[in-house]
């Protein structure tokens, strides 16, 4: 994206050969140890960061926005790039409604089909029940009828059994 580039006094103190007194190390025969440093010098290096660390963010802003302005310059700049934007906008549109037509006929399916499932499932089960309530009425008519055959022969011979001991006795 944005290439950020140092300032001038960035570059300048960059470029500028160190002296004994800044450097940080100071070398010997053989050996090397710090450069104890004041704290001024530490007060002066934080400030400076503190400085260059404010630039810096600045320069990135300013980088961002630039390349966002061209880009935006560059879309709309002409009526032709407008335009062509616009139907850029357009058919993504065209295509989100596409797809949410879709999806919505697909849950209009799924319910219709659930429905049906649902409404098939429950009429099966009343066929077989009244199947079986029918079959069940039948068997107990049936075993009405041959018990009332049963009891009627019954009764005719209870009452010619009565007739016959009525009829013998004197």
């Amino acid at each position: 994206m944005a290439t950020s580039s140092r300032s001038s006094s960035a570059r300048k103190s960059a470029a500028k050969p160190k002296t004994a007194g800044t450097r940080k190390t100071i070398t010997t025969a053989g050996s090397t140890a710090p450069h104890a440093r004041t704290p001024v010098e530490q007060v002066q290096d934080l400030a400076e960061r503190a400085v260059l660390m404010q630039v810096g963010a600045g320069l990135l802003a300013r980088d961002n926005l630039v390349s966002t302005v061209k880009g935006l310059a560059a879309r709309y700049s002409t009526r032709s790039g407008f335009e062509r934007e616009l139907k850029r906008y357009e058919r993504r549109g065209a295509s989100a409604r596409g797809r949410l037509e879709r999806e919505a006929r697909r849950t209009r399916t799924r319910v219709e089909r659930e429905l049906r499932q649902g409404r098939t499932r429950v009429e099966r089960t009343v066929a077989q029940n009244r199947r079986r309530l029918e079959r069940e009425v039948r068997s107990v008519r049936s075993d009405f009828g041959k018990q009332s055959e049963q009891m009627s022969t019954r009764v005719e011979r209870l009452v010619a059994n009565a007739q016959e001991l009525l009829s013998a006795t004197p």
